[in-house]
């Protein structure tokens, strides 16, 4: 049997594994991390309760992700966590610019 050891349990390598092994490829996964995810990952980084995603560059590439929708991971408990507001922009008069996931919203602001 063919094998492959994948480096890192983030999106890519899990996709990468997840692939190999749909093939017949005994795959195992190794990950330095106390969890896998890569950057799928969120934690409470700052307080408690506040959720932070530790990679904020992947989560829209992989909710829009093709291949990651015939994963179908919602079984295994993934869920898509989206903030009210995306982001926020300081303003010199001590005020911020907020990115609302509402167009509307944003434009009232």
């Amino acid at each position: 049997m063919t094998t492959a050891v994948v480096v890192g349990s983030g999106p890519n390598g899990l996709a990468a594994a997840v692939h190999l092994a749909r093939h017949g490829v005994d795959v195992q996964v190794l990950e330095a991390a106390d969890t896998i995810g890569g950057g799928t990952r969120s934690g409470e980084l700052t307080v408690p309760g506040l959720l932070h995603d530790e990679c904020s560059a992947f989560h829209p590439m992989g909710a829009g992700s093709p291949y990651l929708q015939t994963l179908d991971l919602g079984r295994y408990g993934l869920t898509w966590k989206w903030p009210e507001i995306d982001c926020a922009h300081p303003l010199d008069s001590g005020d911020a610019g907020l990115l609302h996931r509402s167009i509307a919203a944003t434009a009232a602001g």
